[in-house]
């Protein structure tokens, strides 16, 4: 299933659980990383929850999805994360949503869409390529405005402190 925005049932379904992303993305601002956040779901429950800290670790691979996908395989005991769904608060970019697509996750949910480096729905289609052997399930727009707001103020605190 390939939306370009949740539905209202599906918002009600993933708000509480993309708000525990946006608070690892809080929490990923608060030590000076951009801020984004991500959490994964498996039976109702969240195994896994990280914020960005590519800053902070001066990892280029530390973004919110990767490390929650790494904790979530860590959790279950696999590299095959079936039965999963990811949350984050931005679209993921290419190497976020090639791991996402490599540990088999059933479903996607984002927020905000990412008109610079989206590789789901906006730039590319990653996660539902059918030249690939998995294609994930993907709902956008759940909270979008909430998660695209944290990112804008962000970054214009950023152009002020006259920072990158």
């Amino acid at each position: 299933m390939d939306r370009e925005t949740a539905s209202e049932d599906q918002v009600s379904q993933y708000d509480g659980f993309m708000g525990s992303a946006l608070a690892q993305a809080r929490l990923a601002e608060a030590a000076g990383d951009v801020p984004i956040g991500a959490v994964v779901v498996r039976d109702g429950a969240i195994i896994a929850a990280a914020g960005n800290r590519r800053i902070t670790d001066a990892d280029p691979t530390a973004h919110a999805e990767m490390l929650a996908i790494q904790a979530a395989a860590a959790v279950v005991g696999d590299w095959r994360l079936t039965g999963c769904t990811l949350l984050v608060t931005l679209e993921p970019c290419c190497m976020c949503a090639g791991a996402i697509v490599l540990a088999r996750l059933d479903r996607l949910v984002y927020g905000a869409a990412d008109p610079k480096a989206g590789a789901v729905q906006t730039l590319y289609r990653l996660c539902t390529d059918a030249r690939l052997n998995h294609q994930v399930e993907l709902i956008s727009g759940v909270r979008a405005e909430e998660c695209g707001q944290m990112l804008s103020r962000f970054f214009q605190r950023q152009r002020e402190a006259g920072k990158k």
